[in-house]
């Protein structure tokens, strides 16, 4: 690739979820991004062949063209999307979305990735670790540069534990203990339930008929975290919390003794490249852990046990900030397929990556 490093190209990074999508772009060597993200508030449409491609390249192209007009013309050679369902539901994206990107937008390479994979890239970039996403719900995963490892992620009625439902609802059954007088109830917590969703007993026709269930249950979370200090009871849902977190990390986490690095070639049809040294302050061969997501925005309640159970579950692995967010790691990606430089394992649900160059 030689044209496609000077100034006029750029890449594109896209963050689907439930909330919308999100875009922004950014040089192909990194760097900071040439505008501000731009967002769509309606979240793509689930079909009978999974994510509908048709509905995210609407929504998508007015914002690519719109962030063109604003960075002054570019080009875009390669783009990164990362979306929720990707990895079970993202056959009609793998199959319309690179042909159609091409057509539209000129785009020579595009990456289609699980939200957790780019996610991961915000957090860690291309080091071997787990990463924790954890918002309504929570799921984890890591790689040894290698291979993918995905734990948790279920939905709220089969998993997702210690995620933002997960402590919700842990809170308002304790609350609903309160209120028929069970051992392991908490008054805080049904004080706390009857003046967000009232009288107790009314509870369950408020709940159960609605669609966004999780996000109901999730709202209660900050109000567990708020009863912690003062309550045993709330307290000790964040220190369950904090466990089924480190647990899913430690599922997910590379040990030492078998994470090889990150040699070139890691899968078939990858790019090579040279590895990336560790970050600042890593051993040799060690692992890293971030955390990300809205859930952290809890604080101490569940940041303080959530630090002594990752350094019990995870003695080899060393805790660190999360670089940026899904967004980032979708530019990050965008920016590696541009320059031949990928070192995230390739898999042909978790990460794909087409390029016009084979067709």
């Amino acid at each position: 690739m030689t044209d496609e490093r000077t100034a006029e190209y750029c890449v594109l990074g896209v963050d689907s979820g439930g909330s919308g999508l999100r875009a922004a772009l950014s040089m192909p060597r990194g760097g900071p991004r040439l505008s501000e993200p731009v967002r769509s508030a309606e979240p793509v449409r689930t079909g009978p062949r999974g994510i509908d491609a048709g509905h995210l390249m609407e929504q998508l192209l007015p914002m690519a063209r719109g962030l063109l007009e604003r960075a002054g013309g570019r080009r875009i050679t390669a783009v990164a999307i990362g979306a929720a369902g990707m990895a079970s539901l993202g056959d009609d994206l793998r199959a319309e979305l690179p042909s159609a990107l091409a057509q539209t937008l000129g785009v020579r390479r595009t990456a289609l990735a699980a939200d957790a994979v780019t996610a991961y890239a915000g957090a860690l970039g291309d080091r071997p670790g787990a990463v924790v996403a954890a918002g309504t719900g929570l799921v984890a995963i890591g790689t040894d540069l290698i291979t993918w490892h995905r734990a948790d992620g279920w939905g709220h009625l089969l998993g997702d534990c210690g995620g933002g439902a997960w402590i919700g609802r842990a809170g308002l059954e304790a609350a609903m203990r309160a209120h028929d007088g069970r051992r392991g109830g908490s008054k805080a917590l049904l004080a706390r339930a009857e003046e967000m969703f009232g009288p107790p007993a009314e509870l369950p026709a408020r709940l159960y008929p609605r669609t966004d269930r999780p996000a109901l249950l999730a709202s209660f979370a900050p109000e567990v975290a708020g009863c912690a200090a003062d309550d045993p009871v709330a307290g000790g849902i964040l220190r369950a919390a904090a466990r089924h977190i480190a647990e899913a990390a430690a599922a997910v986490c590379p040990r030492p003794e078998v994470n090889p690095g990150a040699p070139s070639g890691a899968a078939p049809g990858a790019p090579s490249g040279a590895a990336p040294g560790p970050a600042p302050g890593s051993a040799p061969g060690e692992s890293e852990v971030a955390l990300t997501g809205g859930l952290f925005n809890l604080g101490e309640p569940l940041l303080a046990p959530l630090r002594d159970e990752l350094a019990d579950q995870l003695p080899h692995a060393r805790h660190v900030p999360a670089a940026g967010d899904p967004l980032d790691g979708a530019l990050r990606i965008a920016a590696d397929i541009a320059e031949d430089r990928l070192q995230l394992p390739h898999d042909a649900r978790m990460l794909s990556v087409h390029s016009e160059d084979d067709s």
